[in-house]
């Protein structure tokens, strides 16, 4: 159900998910659905929830096997490339589709969605903090480049939703240049 409900919300936005909604695409009553989630917010937190463990398994869990530094954070932005041309979410990335719909709204849910955010571009800063110090790159700002790499990433994203080809390249050439060998 949890997984339906990420779904849903890829395509329409975690305000298009609801327990009728859900009820109805799966053939279930709206009482049964109620009675798992209760409300409409706590269904929206299991989306958020169940998409968390998805992309972790999709694409950071795999880059764990890597030593820190420039090989796993190559490896974080090719398994994020993979997640957003093969979809893992029928709408693409989960996080791009809901983030900038709850970044103005308190609640439960942004304070999630936010939660995964902080941490997905933690990782990124701390993989380009092992990298520096690894001397493998040149000294840069971490959490700038970490940003710069998310807005890259999410814009490739969109751009591979509306049919641009050449936005995978784009992305590697971006990483690529930060990710170069001190002179």
């Amino acid at each position: 159900m949890a997984r339906h409900a990420v779904d849903v919300a890829s395509l329409e936005g975690l305000n298009g998910l609801s327990l009728g909604r859900l009820a109805t695409d799966l053939g279930l009553s709206k009482s049964g659905i109620q009675t798992l989630f209760g409300t409409k917010e706590r269904l929206q937190l299991a989306a958020v929830e169940s998409a968390r463990e998805q992309f972790t398994d999709a694409v950071v869990g795999p880059a764990q096997a890597l030593p820190h530094g420039a090989a796993r954070l190559r490896a974080l932005v090719e398994r994020w490339i993979g997640y957003a041309e093969t979809p893992l979410f029928a709408g693409g990335c989960f996080w791009v589709a809901n983030l900038a719909d709850f970044d103005s709204r308190p609640g439960q849910v942004r304070d999630a969605l936010s939660r995964q955010h902080r941490d997905w571009l933690a990782l990124i800063e701390s993989e380009l903090r092992h990298a520096v110090d690894a001397g493998e790159i040149a000294e840069l700002d971490t959490g700038l480049v970490a940003f710069q790499i998310d807005a890259v990433l999410a814009a490739a994203n969109t751009a591979l939703r509306l049919g641009d080809e050449d936005a995978v390249d784009k992305v590697r050439r971006v990483v690529d240049g930060f990710l170069a060998p001190p002179r």
